[in-house]
């Protein structure tokens, strides 16, 4: 009881801010919700006073007055031409404040997860910001839309209790223990269908995430054969969310019919209490007509009340959950420091950097929520040192674990060391400010990503001062020139989601380009060239070297032929460098980068071997040959 207590207490502080936020909505949505609940209380006394002062007289002196029952149907035309104003005044202040709050916050919370560092979101699974961004936004301001309506419902039962007690006390008696047992019911409903609601909201982000994990690895799943696991993952979180809203269901089949025939055993009540107060001449056939006509038309009204205090709950879960997102701590700060304008390439620095990634643990959120919490787990990088020098190109070379990926993206500020310090032509990449550091450096991902979009659309990312000019010759240094132009349409081709019309290589030399299209003088490729063949990877990162980019590289690489390329190499195991020099030093001086890099090439001569003692003897014909073969 006390836990549904703090949600509508949470979910009535949730309005008020609703209402800060958009007061000018609120007052007309709640000016013609007044409007109209006055008139229908004005009605139904209107409608008992035709009733008795035109229409009983008529029955009884069997004459219809033409000008006394024109005069009654004026009034009443002209009292339905002012409701539907204020009808009309009500849903449009409801609905525009609910849609505006939506899309405020929509922008509000994905405007924040572009702020929130990269560690940040991986504590945070895709599916749940979707639901964030949607479904709980979406909950948050649900109330919203019946508030107004509640509001004047609740001015129209105190003048109809006025209006009550002015007719007839006994009748106004009747009156305010139905009203009474009304808000009762609609307490009782709320709090009992708290709980219920916020299990299921919580479920709708659980569903939510389960089936973007699916969606986004169907390759593994298909590839793997787990659409059977798959399924039956969905199912369950599907199955819990369904019971959670028959639960929600059940309440809601109890209460609402309920709360439907109340006002209708009011009016009946009513009805048989004004006929004994009409035979003891306490009131008149208009007055009962018009109580019993309030009675009727207040059913419906009434459970605006009834709808606002029943989404209160999934209105403060949701909102809850979006404000985990708005209050997340952790950004990144940016300085102020501006590098110049210098076409040349950049130097890159990396001084005693350690490096520990965010471990995600269970702990209690800002608000009391259940969410991660962060810590830093296992050190991946300890006092990493070496240099980019201008212009140059280094190879960055490890075996699987070793920090390579975390070095790339220490170098585009992606995340911060926890130790050490990254510097870009001698200034530390924290004191930088966002837009010198985004126009400087350039990081090319292992998995490239490319928008469903065209491929003009992909390059210059609607980039000031990309042009096509620029985005061809991206495309040459990136050897992507020729495929590009035999596509259909050539830029203006539309490459479907993720690159769907591409293969794994087009894609990398696709988002290669994009990153050379905007002229940085730092690129960081990690391993961003192992789909393409390789010798198109040899033509394009001699094209870079040879001032293509005119950019200094960082490449993350594993082919020898590679790496031979490169003017350094720097060798890391378990994030330490262990060496740095040129390929032949390493090679010659370092066994464990000659085995890393050898590896391959023994894997494929070991092939070979095994190809050409499995072929049959040039002679087939000779004995000899096939006996020594089978003693070989």
């Amino acid at each position: 009881m006390l836990n549904s207590d703090r949600v509508l207490g949470k979910g009535f502080r949730v309005l008020g801010h609703s209402i800060r936020e958009q007061p000018r909505l609120f007052s007309i949505g709640v000016a013609g919700s007044v409007l109209f609940s006055v008139l229908i209380i004005a009605g139904a006394y209107i409608v008992g006073a035709i009733i008795g002062h035109v229409v009983v007289p008529a029955i009884d002196h069997r004459h219809v007055g033409v000008a006394a029952l024109a005069g009654g149907a004026g009034v009443i035309f002209g009292v339905s031409a002012a409701k539907v104003l204020g009808l009309f005044g009500r849903r449009l202040g409801a609905g525009a404040m609910q849609f505006r709050l939506q899309a405020t916050y929509r922008r509000r919370v994905t405007r924040r997860y572009l702020e929130l560092p990269l560690a940040w979101h991986h504590r945070n699974a895709t599916g749940t910001l979707l639901s964030n961004a949607n479904a709980d936004v979406e909950a948050a301001f649900y109330p919203i839309a019946p508030l107004p309506f509640a509001v004047g419902t609740v001015v129209m039962l105190f003048v109809a209790v006025a209006s009550l007690f002015f007719t007839d006390w006994v009748l106004a008696l009747v009156g305010v223990g139905v009203f009474l047992a009304l808000l009762g019911m609609n307490i009782v409903y709320s709090r009992l269908i708290s709980p219920r609601v916020s299990a299921a909201q919580r479920l709708r982000a659980e569903v939510s995430a389960v089936a973007h994990e699916s969606f986004d690895g169907a390759l593994v799943v298909k590839t793997m054969g787990r659409e059977g696991d798959e399924t039956q993952r969905f199912a369950a979180k599907a199955g819990e969310l369904r019971d959670a809203m028959i639960r929600v269901g059940r309440i809601r089949g109890l209460f609402d019919p309920a709360l439907d025939a109340l006002p209708s055993f009011g009016t009946l009540t009513v009805l048989l209490v004004g006929a004994w107060r009409l035979r003891q001449g306490a009131i008149t056939v208009a007055d009962l007509v018009s109580v019993a006509f309030l009675f009727t038309v207040l059913a419906f009204p009434v459970r605006a009340i009834g709808w606002v205090l029943a989404e209160l709950p999934r209105s403060a879960v949701g909102w809850e959950r979006v404000q985990n997102v708005l209050t997340a701590t952790g950004d990144m700060a940016y300085g102020e420091a501006e590098l110049a304008a210098d076409p040349k390439p950049a130097t890159l620095r990396f001084e005693n950097v350690d490096f520990a990634y965010a471990a995600t643990v269970p702990g209690r959120g800002p608000s009391g929520t259940s969410e991660p919490a962060p810590s830093l787990g296992q050190p991946v990088l300890h006092g990493v040192t070496f240099e980019v020098p201008a212009g140059r190109t280094v190879a960055l070379v490890g075996p699987t674990g070793s920090g390579k990926s975390t070095i790339a993206s220490l170098a585009a500020r992606l995340v911060d060391p926890t130790a050490g310090s990254v510097y870009l032509d001698g200034v530390d990449v924290s004191d930088l400010a966002h837009e010198s550091l985004a126009a400087t450096v350039a990081l090319v991902p292992q998995v490239p990503f490319v928008f469903d979009d065209t491929v003009r659309g992909n390059i210059t990312l609607d980039r000031p001062g990309v042009d096509d000019a620029g985005a061809w010759a991206a495309l040459r240094v990136a050897q992507a020139e020729s495929f590009v132009s035999a596509l259909p349409q050539g830029l203006d081709t539309t490459v479907g989601e993720r690159g769907t019309s591409l293969s794994g290589g087009q894609r990398q030399r696709l988002t290669l380009a994009r990153a050379l299209a905007g002229g940085p003088r730092l690129l960081i490729l990690d391993d961003a060239t192992s789909a393409v063949d390789p010798r198109v990877e040899a033509a394009i990162l001699s094209s870079l070297r040879d001032g293509g980019a005119g950019a200094s590289v960082l490449v993350v690489a594993y082919r020898r032929a590679t790496i031979a390329l490169a003017d350094e190499v720097v060798y890391v195991e378990h994030g330490r460098v262990v060496a740095h020099g040129t390929h032949a030093e390493l090679l010659a001086t370092v066994p464990g980068y000659a085995d890393l890099v050898t590896a391959y090439e023994k894997a494929d001569a070991e092939r070979e071997r095994e190809k050409a003692y499995d072929e049959p003897p040039a002679n087939s014909n000779n004995p000899s040959a096939t006996n020594n073969k089978g003693i070989s």
